[in-house]
């Protein structure tokens, strides 16, 4: 199948690929997304959004729903399909998937990441089985146990603290000697008598029978501790979806798209925003102005 169709192809239907659809459709451009999985990126398992892009306290799953709404009414198509490449092709550029090659004059890549593993031993064979990514869904399975958060940023800490609501203890392994999470969410879980802090450790290894039971902590200082525990959850940063896009789109050493200020790649037409943009500072606040960044740069462009 072929479609030459298309003003702008947009990959991926998180935050930011939904905010720049939505800016685009209703300026009258003829706009598609893409997505792999469920719309919302990782922002669909946090049950409030800290801090909130909407006027008050918002769940992830509902805003994305609320913008996915948006994009829809602004005549946006979804389409259902991971893409598996990108090129151009003289004055338009091709985005592959299975089930086909559409065109479009403009391609926007707001692809994500996912969370990184750990890649230690015990990690993938205990996935679902006490390993997890996401407090918000599996926390309720650890009412009154002991569990593991590794990571010293703002995910790790949000999501010890969203764990204290149901386990008994919560340890926090970090690898430095700080925290460099935000200085209310640092005071959040200083505050919090369920969390115990460790820091210069790193974890090794994770054992279990058919569920996790212990994880192996490495001392900076030499030491190894093996730490009983129910479930492990691990936040030490993303790995950005870019794995579609050619070489001649330059990418940083976490692999990353470089962009100019207007979020626009090496190869003309091609807009990077979000978290597959090196640069891109974390927050949502952040994803929306990149988004909306993008698809000024676009309209301007195309009309």
């Amino acid at each position: 199948m072929s479609d030459t169709a298309y003003d702008v192809l947009i990959i991926g239907e998180g935050v930011a690929g939904l905010t720049a659809a939505q800016t685009l459709g209703a300026a009258g451009l003829r706009v598609a997304t893409f997505e792999a999985q469920l719309f919302g990126g990782l922002v669909i398992n946090v049950n409030e959004l800290d801090p909130s892009p909407a006027d008050g306290p918002v769940a992830g799953a509902e805003y994305a729903a609320d913008l996915m709404q948006k994009s829809a009414e602004a005549g946006v198509e979804s389409i259902p399909e991971p893409v598996t490449a990108l090129r151009a092709a003289g004055n338009v550029l091709e985005v592959m998937t299975d089930g086909g090659t559409r065109t479009a004059r403009a391609v926007i890549v707001a692809s994500g990441a996912k969370l990184k593993r750990l890649g230690v031993p015990g990690e993938l064979d205990f996935e679902g089985r006490g390993v997890s990514q996401c407090a918000d869904c599996d926390g309720p399975m650890y009412q009154g146990e002991t569990v593991v958060v590794v990571g010293g940023g703002d995910s790790a800490l949000q999501e010890a603290l969203v764990l204290t609501h149901y386990c008994e203890r919560v340890h926090l392994v970090h690898r430095r000697d700080r925290y460099r999470a935000r200085p209310d969410l640092v005071e959040q879980v200083q505050a919090n008598g369920k969390i115990k802090a460790t820091f210069n450790a790193t974890l090794s290894a994770v054992q279990g029978d058919d569920v996790v039971k212990s994880v192996t902590l490495q001392h900076a200082d030499g030491r190894t501790e093996l730490l009983a525990c129910a479930g492990l959850f691990a936040y030490i940063g993303l790995e950005p979806n870019t794995g579609m896009l050619p070489a001649d789109v330059a990418r940083d050493a976490q692999g990353c798209v470089k962009t100019g200020e207007d979020c626009e790649s090496a190869l003309r037409n091609v807009w990077a925003i979000g978290a597959a943009r090196s640069g891109y500072a974390g927050a949502l606040t952040d994803a929306i102005a990149d988004a909306q960044r993008a698809a000024t740069a676009v309209q301007k462009r195309l009309t």
